[in-house]
């Protein structure tokens, strides 16, 4: 059953992949780039990790997608009547309903692997996901963490200096 339900999710992101590319209406491959996303987050999913899928979600599907449909809007990309292409109902309502029966598999059977690594799964259970992913960050990978927290300043202030108009 989780093959089988791997080879459709991996098919309705291979094809939304392929709609980002091939879409003329910057939309439409923006949406189908959120398509792709999901696909994503449902792996994670498959693979027992709920935080990561969760951050996927938020971060990619939510966040990035706003703002890139906000910078297709400020661009103000027209595509012109008698050339616009549409997709297909088809297309639409297959995988619309795909995208239903991977919301279906998730809501009924969402621990699709077993957890592996130094933590058992009583430990992952009792502690939860997101505690040991923190404490991790927090001692492990303390540096790497603070490294790139440096980096996305930077890249803020950056953005803020090519932002300013000059007065």
């Amino acid at each position: 059953m989780e093959t089988i339900f791997f080879l459709i999710i991996t098919l309705v992101a291979i094809i939304s992949a392929i709609l980002v590319v091939t879409c003329k209406n910057p939309i439409n491959s923006a949406l189908s780039l959120i398509m792709t996303f999901f696909c994503l987050a449902t792996y994670y999913v498959m693979l027992d990790a709920p935080f990561m899928a969760a951050v996927q979600v938020m971060v990619y599907a939510g966040a990035i997608m706003v703002l890139m449909v906000f910078t297709i809007m400020l661009l103000n990309i027209r595509v012109d009547a008698s050339k616009k292409h549409s997709h297909k109902l088809i297309i639409g309502s297959i995988m619309g309903f795909f995208t239903l029966l991977d919301l279906g598999y998730v809501i009924v059977k969402s621990r699709a692997a077993l957890p592996t690594g130094p933590f058992s799964g009583d430990m992952i259970k009792q502690l939860g996901h997101t505690e040991l992913i923190g404490r991790e960050i927090f001692t492990s990978f303390l540096l790497p963490f603070e490294i790139t927290s440096i980096l996305l300043l930077t890249a803020i202030v950056g953005a803020v200096i090519l932002a300013k108009k000059k007065i």
